[in-house]
């Protein structure tokens, strides 16, 4: 039974007892707040909003790098009847594109955000051709850093459950997002059927480092953890970028029972970890680690709880999920506490319709496939044809959901709410999956989206990023995510048609990569000359073929020729000169490993990402604290203007 009508109904409730957020900052830093007090402050904030004219229905644009500031501006606006519209906020231009996208969308929304990233916005919009954008949201701007007296309460709204609780707009998409609506039923819904599926308690304690913009983050590690009286810690996602093995220490700290992470943050702490030894880390409480969000790798699974058996981590803890947006986030999960599940499939199977071949493990074509496991309470969840039938047990089909907490649509796109959901309301999600004893398995995408750390990404935009640059024109360059034999995960694999020599190709490759990079946050795995780029008798691009004859090895000869002259063309450039230029050369070959960087080699152009951005930046302010600045790797890419800013910035300060 659904223990509330709203959310709002849910913190009153929950504000009267003793539960808390912990926000864990760094090592030794912790800040604590009562539910009672985050009440109080929501409604003080509410006040602020309401008078520069905020009123129920309006949409507000949630723009701030804290958790705490996001979680106090959300629960304000579900008081005062407002619709938060969270926004990540990012290093990229095209996070701040993102955004002014959005802002079209919505109307005439309002902006929760600080000073620092107005600035930022409003200089993106006057140099990128937004300034349109911009002046239409800056005065309906409402600045965190103005907040001072909070004592006095807003008026609250009256709440049904029927409102939206917010729109979830689609994450990592470059062009034109799609906002998912979700109401204060549809959560809760979810919320309960999480609860029963997952057996969550008060007895539990809860860890995420999800963004707070991401729906693991949000509602799952802090609306579904409140709704079941879990005692929840919240660490930031940069934190987690710059100092990963914080997530397990702070695991064993808390004693904490339940945590979460899709497979880049897996891989992104044992990357961390290397040959070191946790000291004094003991996890036998977790009893629950969710994964999900992106496809789930068997391999990288295991390889996780291997690494972490010395430290009294169960098998048994790993849960692999399947959710959505669309769903209010949670779908199909496991029996906990059971260990982990996986079948072997021939992948050339795996076609709609087509009923899966299981083949042994050392098959040169087994694909090894999670277990999900089965729908929670109040999802209904079916297999169908593209024909509309269900497909029979075994068969690959598409997977359709429907129930309390399944949205009702996207935020005025009636185009995008009818080719998602039919008549009777069954949603597409998008997903092809088989049924194999009772349990569910996803086995791939019917649409092409791309899945690269925890963040979905549509080709067509990611292939946008480059459209303008010369040589890499309209249907020239082709984004698909692989995943090769052997791969723990999927690749970004750009595919450019070209018939002249390698050495004419390589300056191509490293523009797209440096504009992807850029201007998406994306690392590009692999460019790969192609004579020609498939399409179908209509012109339609076929992305599926390149990226199933890259998984083929069908371009290991391309590959090949490719790498070596890139080895010649890196890495044999002048030495590093001066002590700074030195310990900075020493920080990117560290953190990019085999990518073979000169001194004056752009960062974007050798594949640094804005996640190993921000690692080269936390090292490199661990050397020089407060003298560089984040986005001064945006101004001065390569190791040898980097140290010069460094040296005036030294020099200015004595």
């Amino acid at each position: 039974m659904i223990q509330y009508a709203t959310l709002t109904e849910m913190l009153d409730a929950r504000s009267r007892g003793s539960g808390a957020i912990g926000y864990l900052e760094g090592e030794g830093v912790q800040k604590n707040l009562a539910l009672s007090d985050l009440r109080r402050r929501a409604l003080g904030i509410l006040r602020h909003l309401q008078r520069i004219g905020a009123q129920p229905g309006d949409r507000l644009i949630l723009h701030v790098a804290s958790n705490e500031q996001f979680i106090d501006a959300y629960w304000a606006c579900l008081y005062g009847g407002i619709i938060p519209v969270p926004v990540a906020v990012g290093i990229s231009d095209e996070h701040k594109q993102k955004l002014l996208r959005i802002a079209k969308q919505l109307g005439n929304p309002l902006l929760y955000t600080d000073r620092k990233l107005r600035e930022r916005l409003a200089t993106f919009a006057a140099t990128q051709g937004e300034p349109e954008a911009w002046t239409a949201l800056k005065p309906r701007t409402f600045l965190v850093d103005q907040l001072d007296d909070i004592s006095r309460e807003g008026t609250p709204a009256r709440i049904t459950a029927d409102q939206t609780a917010f729109i979830q707009f689609s994450s990592g998409s470059t062009s034109e997002p799609k906002g998912v609506v979700l109401t204060h039923g549809n959560i809760l819904a979810n919320a309960e059927g999480a609860r029963q599926g997952a057996a969550f308690s008060e007895q539990d304690t809860s860890l995420s480092w999800m963004p707070l913009t991401h729906d693991m983050g949000l509602i799952g590690f802090h609306l579904m953890m409140m709704y079941s009286g879990v005692r929840q810690f919240l660490m930031p996602t940069d934190l987690f970028v710059r100092r990963a093995l914080l997530w397990m220490k702070f695991a064993a700290e808390k004693r904490v029972t339940i945590t979460c992470s899709p497979n880049f943050g897996y891989r992104h702490f044992l990357r961390a970890l290397g040959d070191q030894t946790l000291e004094g880390v003991d996890l036998s409480s977790i009893r629950m680690i969710f994964n999900g969000a992106e496809p789930i790798s068997v391999e990288l699974a295991g390889e996780f709880l291997d690494r972490m058996a010395p430290y009294g981590l169960r098998r048994g803890a790993m849960f692999p999920v399947y959710g959505l947006a669309e769903a209010s986030l949670a779908a199909i999960f496991p029996e906990p506490g059971a260990e982990y599940r996986y079948i072997t499939v021939d992948r050339r199977s795996l076609g709609l319709g087509s009923a899966a071949r299981f083949v042994a493990a050392d098959d040169p074509d087994a694909l090894e496939i999670m277990c999900e496991g089965k729908p929670i309470p109040y999802i209904s969840v079916k297999l169908v044809g593209d024909d509309g039938a269900e497909v029979a047990p075994g068969h690959v089909g598409h997977l359709l959901i429907r129930g309390d907490n399944v949205t009702r649509g996207y935020y005025e796109n009636p185009e995008a709410n009818a080719a998602a959901i039919t008549p009777d309301g069954w949603l597409n999600t998008g997903d092809l999956a088989l049924l194999h004893e009772g349990e569910f398995y996803i086995t791939g995408r019917s649409k092409e989206i791309i899945f690269v750390n925890g963040q979905n990404y549509y080709p067509y935009d990611l292939e946008s990023v480059v459209q303008a640059e010369p040589g890499l024109g309209h249907g020239k360059v082709i984004a698909a995510g692989v995943r090769s034999h052997g791969s723990a995960t999927d690749d970004l694999v750009l595919f450019v048609q070209h018939r002249g020599s390698m050495p004419d190709f390589l300056p191509l490759a490293a523009r797209a990569i440096h504009l992807v990079n850029e201007h998406a946050g994306v690392e590009v795995a692999r460019v790969v000359p192609v004579q020609r780029i498939p399409k179908t008798t209509s012109g339609k691009l076929q992305r599926t073929a390149l990226a199933q004859a890259y998984e083929n090895g069908e371009f290991a000869a391309e590959i090949a020729e490719f790498d070596a002259a890139w080895a010649a063309a890196h890495g044999a450039g002048r030495a590093a000169a001066g002590r700074i230029e030195q310990q900075i050369k020493a920080i990117v070959d560290d953190t990019l490993p085999g990518k073979h960087v000169d001194v004056d080699d752009n960062l974007f152009e050798v594949g640094a990402s804005s996640l190993t951005l921000i690692q080269i930046h936390e090292k490199i302010d661990e050397l020089f604290p407060g003298k560089v600045d984040l986005t001064d790797l945006f101004d001065y890419p390569t190791v040898s203007q980097l140290a010069k800013h460094l040296e005036q910035k030294l020099g200015e300060s004595g």
